[in-house]
């Protein structure tokens, strides 16, 4: 969760910059290469936000191959083990899939992120969504 609002607060800040180096009292040609260039970093930024999210995505779902891995073990398990903390431990591990799954999730979709279409020089088009 900490990720996405890093992710949207980046987004938000150089919606910002654009609107006010944009609206700044450039002459014609200055003003569109400055233009292209912030375009040019805010399609970088987005790129490399992606990457991110996605390798965070990943690495979720290698924790969660891990984790099934350590699960196999319930395959030797009976009804009559004498030790019983080893239910409560395989608990945990169905409790942490859950979480990297949901957390993996997330990621994914911070790759995009909602947006609602606005005029350039309006307020930020990024929308900070409250996920659950």
């Amino acid at each position: 969760m900490v990720e996405q609002g890093r992710t949207c607060e980046t987004l938000d800040l150089i919606a910002r910059l654009q609107i006010v180096l944009t609206r700044a009292d450039l002459d014609c040609s200055c003003r569109e290469l400055l233009s292209g260039a912030l375009d040019r970093f805010s399609d970088l930024e987005a790129q490399r936000l992606s990457r991110r999210s996605l390798l965070r995505a990943r690495d979720h779902k290698d924790r969660i191959a891990a984790i099934l891995a350590l699960l196999s073990e319930l395959n030797q398990l009976t009804e009559n083990e004498k030790d019983r903390s080893v239910f409560v431990e395989m608990a945990l591990l169905f409790d942490e899939i859950g979480q990297s799954a949901m957390a993996g999730a997330a990621a994914l979709r911070d790759i995009d992120p909602p947006k609602v279409n606005c005029p350039r020089d309006e307020l930020p088009c990024v929308v900070s969504a409250i996920r659950r």
